[in-house]
């Protein structure tokens, strides 16, 4: 009985910290989108997060290693979104699923999507060493599937780069440019908007390669 009560102890302190850690990645995330690295201190991040400073330090011990790790959540969350890219019998269901997946990460995480869009135009000069391997070595991951695609006649010939960065660019502006796409529409788009919005996205890109499915 006391083993297990020590267990459950332990597995609800792991469960408390993690819910912490999660709080201040959602509010550094909102800091960094809002201010830039530069602009951006812990004092706020606590604040934000409803936290003493020296409790946030004690979860990140610098301003770059919790920023480090905005950084990496939003990629992975991204890299999730491809696994379609392997796990999909067909070109088609492939990119529709990876399209899809990256505009409702553009509406549930577009701090995130900022963030990277903000530190990426200034030069990266956080993760400059993170865009040289973990990214380098994920996109030519899938530009081989879709040189395969190509080979195999399933989708019109196109460098896979190109088509990699029209889907990145097209998805994230709902995420880096929203408050433009909130102001043109009066106001957040609806869920009725969100799934037109998708199904024109993947439409175009889908017909532009080849697929008939694009409708």
């Amino acid at each position: 009985m006391a083993q297990a009560e020590n267990a459950e102890r332990q597995g609800s302190r792991a469960g408390s910290r993690d819910e912490i850690e999660r709080a201040i990645l959602d509010a550094a995330e909102r800091v960094f989108a809002e201010a830039g690295f530069g602009g951006a201190t812990m004092q706020a991040i606590a604040d934000h997060c409803g936290l003493p400073k020296a409790n946030l330090h004690y979860y990140f011990a610098s301003k770059k290693q919790l920023y480090r790790r905005v950084v990496e959540r939003i990629f992975r969350v991204w890299l999730q979104a491809a696994d379609s890219f392997e796990s999909s019998a067909s070109p088609e269901v492939a990119l529709r699923r990876y399209i899809t997946r990256k505009m409702e990460l553009s509406r549930a995480h577009r701090y995130g999507s900022k963030v990277w869009a903000n530190e990426v135009m200034h030069g990266a000069p956080i993760i400059q060493d993170f865009l040289e391997t973990t990214l380098r070595d994920w996109t030519e991951s899938r530009a081989r599937v879709i040189r395969r695609w190509i080979a195999e006649g399933q989708v019109r010939p196109v460098d896979p780069h190109w088509l990699l960065y029209m889907i990145w660019a097209t998805t994230q502006h709902y995420a880096d440019f929203a408050h433009q796409i909130e102001t043109l529409n009066h106001g957040p788009l609806s869920d009725a908007q969100w799934d037109a919005a998708t199904e024109t996205v993947c439409g175009i890109i889908l017909r532009g390669i080849g697929l008939e499915g694009g409708r």
